[in-house]
């Protein structure tokens, strides 16, 4: 079996005032001794977020256990400081004023260079690392994970508010990260020598930083042997992060076991169809790229377990990833959760249904 891993992206949000707010020095050398060094937790570009790092998972267990652990000690640390802690696509409610930048080099660099969108991005995802043998395998399993970025994009929408109103979108992150220099979906590579030239010619641009500014929905990772994800937001629940995560794995594998060519269609069916499955999330519409047809959630939640059918029955993750789809398509993903907790009770019942996923 693969193995795989999951970085998750959180906020620090003050309760009584709704807004994301920077932790206080005790609370960064209450997390740095819990990482021990370990560089499992790691700051982000704004100064009210974190990102952690999980170890390398093989069963599906292991990580509903460690991504579980991660958040609930976190979120009692948080709580010490009088903060929570949140698993959002986008914040309901921003700061007017310009965000804080994290205490980092590169991040100020960052933020020197395009500050009028860093000074906004409060934006939290979900990223899925996948493990792959060599260079060539991880071209081939981009190639063959371009046609599902829209799904995954739409079943983890989760940032319907940014400040302080509706979007009209599931995710709203996805539109806001579309400002970036180099983001949507990949292009398809005809070989591991048209990657690297294609790569080499990014990386000497003016615009592109460096390689973490390379920001597709999937790409390969320079850290480690793997291909990585990132078109989901942040997820509310540990249930819905792993289920995501056992999805790509399945994909990865899946494609990476098939001799045929992935089939292609134009690069702007591709934007379209990311732009779509960002507006709808799993309601309305969305493009099969597959067939090149429009077609509903259900239908595709449908073929993605034919298409993934063999790598799930080989990980024993069937049941948990069909339960969990079935589960979603019944109560909504984050974006319809949020919108629910919005009718019953405004922002404050979304940020209090948010935060109780964290139990302490």
């Amino acid at each position: 079996m693969r193995t795989f891993g999951i970085e998750e992206e959180f906020f620090f949000i003050r309760p009584d005032t709704g807004y994301p707010a920077a932790p206080p020095q005790s609370l960064h050398e209450q997390i740095e001794e819990l990482d021990a060094g370990n560089d499992t937790i790691h700051s982000e570009l704004l100064a009210c977020q974190l990102e952690t790092s999980s170890p390398v998972f093989t069963h599906s267990q292991e990580a509903i256990d460690s991504v579980s652990r991660m958040r609930r000690t976190l979120s009692g640390l948080a709580a010490e400081a009088g903060l929570q802690l949140h698993a959002l696509g986008t914040p309901p409610r921003i700061q007017p004023t310009a965000a804080t930048i994290s205490a980092s080099d590169r991040y100020h660099a960052i933020n020197k260079f395009c500050p009028a969108i860093a000074a906004e991005h409060y934006i939290g995802s979900t990223h899925v690392h996948v493990g792959v043998e060599d260079l060539e395998s991880g071209v081939k399993a981009l190639n063959s994970l371009r046609p599902w970025l829209p799904l995954l994009t739409a079943l983890g929408a989760n940032s319907p508010y940014w400040r302080g109103a509706d979007t009209g979108f599931a995710s709203w992150r996805a539109i806001h990260n579309r400002r970036w220099s180099v983001q949507g979906i990949p292009p398809y590579f005809a070989g591991p020598e048209d990657y690297s030239e294609r790569m080499e010619f990014l990386l000497s641009s003016d615009v592109v930083l460096d390689d973490g500014h390379i920001g597709w929905g999937a790409r390969l990772s320079t850290k480690y042997p793997t291909v990585e994800v990132r078109v989901a937001d942040a997820q509310l629940q540990t249930a819905d992060t792993v289920l995501l995560a056992l999805i790509i794995r399945a994909l990865v594998t899946t494609g990476l076991g098939r001799a045929s060519a992935v089939p292609t269609a134009p690069p702007e069916v591709y934007d379209v169809a990311h732009w779509q499955a960002a507006k709808f999330g799993i309601q309305g519409n969305h493009l099969n790229l597959r067939t090149g047809t429009k077609t509903s959630m259900a239908a595709m939640f449908e073929e993605l377990l034919i298409y993934t059918k063999d790598a799930l029955a080989q990980s024993e993750d069937t049941g948990y990833v069909a339960n969990g789809l079935e589960r979603i398509m019944r109560q909504g993903n984050g974006a319809m959760v949020q919108r629910q907790h919005f009718h019953a009770g405004g922002f404050s019942e979304v940020l209090e249904r948010s935060a109780s996923w964290f139990p302490m």
